[in-house]
């Protein structure tokens, strides 16, 4: 990829845990790239994970916590954003997602509902929430960037992956309905990435997630993308190369969602 793609750029990244993490990957692909970073997580995560060498690998960038499905906390880290960056900003990552009843093996015909809310706020809505503070505190520049991480459980049945599914579906709508508004407003693109199974904390907690990647893999014309490839396309989302895609969910999979069948799965049944 070519040098300084993202310079003079800033922008935040929510939800980078470890280094097996995509946001963390993307967090170190675009300061690479120029940019300038606030770093972000739940607090809860935040004492779980290890942010604060990801910001010292970037460059020292404030790390400024916030509970996604809190409009109160996120009106804190976008006008805290503004201050650290001296007025608006050009992009945001949203790599959040979790859901209790996956973490808890709660069966999708059997799920606590309570939880389900849970999953939806924590997952998708808080795409909403944050874009909707975003655009009542003018904190976006024009031909600003927005990337959501999706996965394709959004359009068809992967049985262990429960509500999530659901919850990726709503994210996706979310990403294309403010698509529409933010563009017409202030000409702000918004996409998600359906990215491959990934090997994350998050990713690792579905059942059946080996055996799965390696299906994905044997189905996938170029194979599985890996975080740091992900972590490139998203800096290409996040770069004026890309300015007039938006409102779309974007494949980066090898070409898994394109792929009805492989010669290597027949070749298992033969």
């Amino acid at each position: 990829m070519a040098n300084n793609l993202l310079q003079g750029k800033k922008g935040i990244i929510f939800g980078a845990l470890n280094d097996q993490s995509i946001a963390w990957k993307t967090a170190l692909h675009a300061h690479a790239q120029g940019a300038e970073l606030v770093l972000t997580n739940a607090p809860v995560a935040m004492r779980m994970g290890e942010i604060h060498q990801l910001a010292a690998a970037v460059g020292g960038a404030p790390v400024i916590p916030a509970d996604a499905t809190s409009v109160e906390d996120l009106d804190a880290l976008i006008r805290g954003a503004m201050e650290h960056f001296g007025g608006p900003f050009d992009f945001i990552l949203h790599s959040i997602g979790m859901s209790p009843n996956v973490r808890k093996g709660k069966h999708y015909t059997d799920v606590n509902y309570e939880w389900y809310k849970t999953t939806l706020d924590v997952s998708a809505i808080s795409l909403h929430k944050t874009l909707a503070t975003a655009l009542k505190r003018g904190a976006l520049k024009e031909w600003g960037s927005v990337v959501a991480l999706s996965y394709i459980a959004a359009q068809r049945i992967f049985p262990d992956y429960g509500d999530m599914a659901d919850a990726k579906s709503l994210l996706e709508s979310v990403a294309r309905s403010f698509g529409y508004h933010y563009g017409v407003a202030h000409k702000v693109r918004i996409n998600t990435v359906s990215q491959s199974p990934t090997v994350t904390t998050a990713g690792s907690g579905v059942k059946g997630f080996d055996e799965f990647i390696a299906y994905s893999e044997s189905m996938s014309p170029l194979g599985n993308a890996d975080a740091a490839a992900c972590a490139d396309y998203c800096v290409t989302l996040f770069s004026d190369m890309t300015r007039y895609v938006t409102m779309q969910n974007l494949f980066h999979d090898g070409g898994f969602s394109n792929t009805g069948v492989s010669q290597e799965v027949i070749g298992k049944f033969a």
